[in-house]
């Protein structure tokens, strides 16, 4: 239930996943027959907090949050939407100003224009009420500057409630969250190609998309194959992911799915969506890419916090059986359960691309929570089952 002021720490429930990203009404043209639609709920917050929603599950959503700030024009229906999902998302009305909206224009290869047709309305660390600033993770979609700014902020206010005792614990405030940052596409440049190595220091998941990693260093894009793009992961690594260096660089590639490196660690997931995997159908499950990537990374930072909740208990009962499988988790130590929070994000991304727009909820008459009219549960299992094939025929794709 989207919550007016009131957030989940305030109802007496921890915050597992924060967004500062915001939501944004889209208008979307896909460059081909398909007419373009409008009011469509979109924006990086409403596709994250919906990626998050679907590993926190029912049991768990109130510990998602984040921030809706609706103008004069804002439609009810999509209320209506935000409401359903169950979140401590926090409804903000300024009916002085238009909601944001935005225009997307989709061309060769989901090349991905965007303009903002109202003003926009961005979050600041100050945004946050205080359980939001406890929030366990932390999604970001800026420029590296702001990234930097936005974190030293956080952690700002979060030493001065430890200092005033006004988080739950001490320990809870003085312990160091989870920090997710999507660069900013449009900031995705070679002038900028430093300062992205600077802010990547100061997260813990950096994840620019095959396009914007490829620009970021001259290039026209990034590929795996390349023995150059691939010296160019070790660059940034040897720069230093998070504080300590220990953090991960994902590169969401689409439909080829995503790659993830550590210094110590890779892996290769394929997309949910396998091309032709519906040519008996001569039909495709992918309508529009609009918010994959958002969602990837919503589902990701809620995953990394959710061990031994269903998802991560549906992975391991999968995979217990190989033992290959069983000796990569065991090299991977105590990231092991990145891999299964990839994994989380990989089936939430694969939600978001069947429709326009946020995938659609609702209940079986037994009482269960359904996306698209399956339990998200049950497509982590069908994809740990295939991956489990993949490892078992070929570990070398994978890891």
């Amino acid at each position: 239930m989207a919550d007016e002021g009131r957030s989940a720490a305030d109802r007496g429930s921890d915050v597992d996943f924060c967004s500062l990203a915001m939501f944004i009404l889209d208008e979307i043209e896909f460059g081909d027959s398909r007419p373009a639609v409008k009011n469509v709920i979109g924006g990086a917050a409403s596709f994250a907090a919906v990626g998050a929603r679907l590993v926190a599950g029912d049991e768990h959503a109130q510990a998602v949050s984040w921030i809706v700030d609706t103008g004069s024009d804002f439609p009810h229906e999509a209320l209506d939407v935000i409401n359903s999902w169950g979140t401590s998302c926090v409804i903000r009305e300024d009916r002085k100003r238009l909601t944001t909206r935005a225009w997307n224009g989709y061309g060769v290869n989901e090349k991905r224009d965007f303009k903002y047709l109202t003003p926009k309305l961005r979050m600041e660390a100050s945004s946050l009420s205080e359980a939001q600033v406890l929030s366990r993770t932390f999604h970001m979609v800026c420029s590296a500057s702001r990234c930097i700014s936005l974190v030293e902020a956080i952690l700002e206010r979060r030493e001065e409630l430890r200092r005033r005792n006004k988080a739950p614990s001490a320990a809870h405030a003085a312990q160091r969250p989870i920090f997710v940052w999507e660069p900013n596409p449009d900031l995705c440049t070679l002038e900028e190609q430093e300062q992205f190595l600077v802010a990547s220091q100061y997260v813990d998941v950096v994840s620019p998309n095959e396009l914007e990693l490829g620009t970021l260093f001259g290039r026209s894009g990034w590929s795996e194959d390349n023995a150059d793009d691939r010296e160019l992961v070790r660059r940034i690594l040897d720069s230093g992911i998070g504080p300590q260096g220990e953090g991960f660089l994902v590169i969401r590639s689409g439909k080829q799915g995503s790659y993830s490196y550590s210094r110590t660690h890779q892996i290769w997931l394929p997309a949910y969506h396998q091309p032709g995997e519906n040519v008996a159908a001569a039909t495709s499950p992918v309508v529009d890419p609009t918010g994959a990537g958002n969602s990837f990374l919503g589902a990701l930072a809620q995953g990394l916090v959710s061990t031994g909740r269903a998802p991560d208990r549906v992975v391991d009962s999968v995979l217990s059986g190989s033992t290959t499988w069983n000796r990569v988790v065991t090299s991977w130590g105590r990231q092991r359960h990145v891999i299964t929070a990839l994994i989380c994000a990989t089936v939430a991304a694969g939600f978001v691309v069947e429709q326009i727009g946020v995938p659609r909820i609702s209940w079986s008459k037994e009482g269960k929570e359904r996306w698209n009219e399956t339990e998200f549960t049950e497509r982590v299992r069908l994809y740990t089952q295939r991956l489990y094939r993949t490892v078992e025929e070929s570990p070398s794709d994978i890891c």
